[in-house]
């Protein structure tokens, strides 16, 4: 049984179907996605369907958790992406969010799988949810204070494993390759591409850079489908 790791899909339906197609998928793998299945893109309701038809495995982002804090509170503000989403939401669906896990550990493969990341030397149970989900950086010169924002430190350049991390969010970043852990946003809903990680059954995944961009698969986006911030630029895969 392989098991493939998916990034950030953000409604993407499409591309994550050709991507599925591009890795030879079968119902003998197992999926397993970073979080961030909906929002911005044009088909959310497509992307939890096919989650839930294959059975794969979801750690939940924060673009899942502004839905489900939004359900509990009616009266938290989303913007018009994010309510066109919720209002399309079915029982299975809200279901499949609030079931999701804030981490998944894949033992076999010497992997983590969280959506943002970590604070590094914090034990993932003492981890905070909100900085499992948001996580970017950590405060200049190595803090210990967790940040959503770009600027300070990438907490993937500090962390030391085992296990490693896999994880997305940081579109702005891009594929990141560090030696304990890679990040698999490749900004597919700004134009980008989505990337998936292809293990073999019981495959760790290697500490070497050139060994482990061997595992992945990218698939171009079909076009851009929301607008990113002046500053954002796509990396390539």
């Amino acid at each position: 049984m392989r098991t493939i790791i998916v990034g950030d899909v953000h409604g993407c339906r499409l591309e994550l179907e050709r991507l599925l197609e591009r890795v030879r998928f079968s119902s003998g793998d197992r999926l397993v996605f970073v979080g961030d299945l909906i929002a911005r893109g044009p088909d959310s309701r497509g992307v939890l369907d096919i989650a839930r038809s294959t059975g794969a495995l979801i750690v939940r982002g924060n673009h899942e958790q502004k839905l489900l804090d939004w359900r509990d509170d009616d009266e938290i503000a989303l913007s018009r992406t994010h309510m066109d989403v919720a209002r399309g939401m079915r029982d299975v669906d809200w279901t499949l969010l609030e079931t999701s896990p804030l981490w998944i550990d894949l033992p076999e493969h010497g992997a983590r799988v969280v959506h943002a990341g970590v604070l590094p030397g914090v034990p993932i149970e003492r981890q905070v949810p909100d900085t499992l989900m948001r996580i970017r950086t950590v405060g200049v010169r190595g803090s210990k204070k967790s940040s959503h924002k770009a600027h300070g430190i990438p907490w993937a350049t500090l962390y030391r494993g085992p296990p490693q991390i896999v994880f997305g969010h940081n579109a702005l970043a891009g594929l990141q390759l560090q030696p304990w852990a890679t990040g698999l946003d490749t900004a597919c809903v700004y134009g980008g591409g989505l990337t998936a990680m292809v293990l073999r059954e019981g495959e760790r995944i290697p500490q070497s850079t050139a060994r482990r961009r061997a595992l992945l698969v990218r698939q171009p986006a079909a076009r851009a489908y929301f607008e990113p911030s002046k500053k954002f630029r796509i990396h390539a895969a």
